[in-house]
């Protein structure tokens, strides 16, 4: 499937996940080659199949990416009222999850657009002491292009939900 035509149902989906459930799951390559999961609340995908995320944090998703740039990020609407309908028609009208591939860049300053869209996002927290301990002071991000996607699979649940179509640049 082309990543392109299905960007905006993506970016929507990945809204969507951040309302219900306030963070991603990125899973890396761990120095063992295991895979490691970490979960990343800063992450913004802008309209260009890029994105950024703001790295203070996640030390060892810093140290995976590091050796392997590669990266896979899970985004699921976890919403208890849009999966109780999906349950009740016995089909969801927009896609519940998809899994979105890319690689990552070297961490950099955050520029100012950068960390004002990461203030909206969390503006409703503003004023509280968590706010101050966790997101006042976002400096660093990195950025991701992505490549490729995968649809989350639920069967019949799922069917016809994604563009198919492949358009040959």
């Amino acid at each position: 499937m082309n990543i392109g035509n299905n960007w905006e149902t993506i970016r929507t989906l990945f809204e969507e996940a951040f309302k219900s459930c306030a963070h991603f799951s990125v899973a890396t390559v761990n120095e063992d080659g295991t895979p490691g999961v970490t979960p990343i609340g800063g992450l913004i995908l802008r309209d260009n199949q890029t994105g950024f995320y703001f790295d203070e944090f996640p030390r060892k998703l810093s140290a995976n990416i590091k050796r392997n740039p590669r990266v896979c990020i899970l985004a699921v609407n976890a919403d208890k009222a849009f999966w109780g309908m999906a349950l009740v028609d016995g089909k969801f009208k927009t896609p519940p999850a998809v899994r979105l591939l890319g690689t990552v860049g070297e961490a950099h300053r955050a520029t100012p657009d950068e960390i004002a869209a990461w203030q909206e996002r969390v503006a409703i927290a503003r004023g509280t002491k968590g706010y101050d301990i966790l997101w006042a002071k976002m400096a660093k991000v990195r950025d991701i292009a992505f490549d490729a996607f995968e649809p989350v699979n639920l069967g019949d649940m799922t069917a016809g939900l994604w563009q198919t179509q492949r358009h040959e640049a």
